[in-house]
């Protein structure tokens, strides 16, 4: 093979390789609301679109502090009763680093609750992880709000109760929430319009 067919076949392949690990999942369907969660925890394959780089903002965008505040009206009266960030389920709140870590969960709740990490992560480990959730554990992933949303639901071990995960990452922030048997309607989508407006 001639030097110039080398340089071909590696360029071709560092294209392939870029698409690859920049593509995300499947297209948004609907409004970007919160899905109801499913008891079948099956993934819906869907193309899997290239994602491309998100606008760079001018400024850096902050991460709250306060984990009531970037909820809607309607969304904290499905928590009222909930506890958060009980001493019991360890390190809660704006963290030393950054993050903000809340835990809404009821310390003598079996398992209901759900615990949101809203951290700083660069593009590069953001699409890693999402990617491989997508690839390696069946999430749904697509591109609302100017990000890209990954999520998943499947029944509990244990209880008769459903459990699941969803991740919103947008310009260096990621938004992690894991819940069971608690998922308020439109939880994710109040946090992501209360960062970035």
């Amino acid at each position: 093979m001639s030097h110039r067919m080398s340089r071909l076949a590696a360029a071709a392949a560092s294209l392939l390789l870029s698409v690859t690990v920049l593509s995300a999942c499947a297209p948004e369907t609907g409004a970007s609301s919160d899905p109801v969660p499913s008891s079948s925890g099956a993934a819906t394959s869907a193309p899997i679109p290239t994602v491309t780089a998100s606008p760079t903002p001018t400024a850096p965008v902050e991460i709250p502090d306060d984990c009531r505040a970037i909820l809607t009206a309607p969304v904290l009266a499905e928590l009222d009763d909930v506890p958060l960030n009980d001493p019991a389920f360890g390190p809660s709140g704006l963290q030393n680093d950054g993050s903000l870590i809340c835990v809404w969960r009821d310390p003598a709740a079996d398992t209901s609750g759900l615990i949101t990490t809203i951290t700083y992560v660069s593009r590069g480990p953001a699409l890693d992880l999402l990617n491989g959730l997508a690839d390696e554990e069946d999430f749904t992933c697509y591109t609302p709000d100017g990000g890209t949303r990954c999520e998943k639901t499947w029944e509990n071990e244990t209880y008769p109760v459903t459990d699941g995960r969803t991740l919103f990452w947008r310009d260096g922030i990621l938004i992690d929430t894991q819940f069971s048997n608690l998922a308020p309607a439109g939880y994710t989508s109040a946090i992501v319009t209360s960062v970035f407006g």
